[in-house]
């Protein structure tokens, strides 16, 4: 996926996540958030899949299954629901970068549904090289 491609689909994920955000606002549970959040990923027919997993490989040994990406968007994208209080904490940062440094994957973005202003909790990360 290009560059100009994996912009749209990051624009398409923002608005899904307005529009979950704009009907339920802030202060439900993380689980609530993303049920409807897939909900809204599956009305606009953006592909995804649930708790996939991943390999870790530390010296010559691959641990696999230990660890899983949330949701993934279109093969591309890792995302991680939180619903915390109007913080966005460097543990939810850390799994996501782990996620980029072992995978394929390029952009990982985490969508905190607790701010006032969903803008303020979605933070993208991409993928250093």
């Amino acid at each position: 996926m290009n560059r100009i491609d994996r912009n749209k689909l990051n624009t398409m994920i923002l608005d899904a996540a307005i529009e979950v955000h704009k009907f339920l606002g802030p202060g439900l549970p993380e689980s609530v958030y993303k049920a409807c959040f897939i909900k809204e990923l599956s009305l606009r027919e953006i592909p995804y899949r649930l708790d996939v997993p991943y390999t870790i490989s530390y010296k010559g040994s691959a641990f696999k299954n230990e660890l899983k990406m949330e949701i993934l968007v279109a093969e591309e994208v890792v995302i991680k629901i939180v619903a915390d209080d109007n913080t966005i904490q460097s543990s939810q940062l850390g799994y996501l970068n782990t996620a980029l440094r072992f995978t394929d994957k390029k952009t990982a973005i985490l969508i905190n549904f607790n701010f006032t202003k969903l803008i303020d909790g979605f933070k993208r990360i991409t993928k250093e090289f």
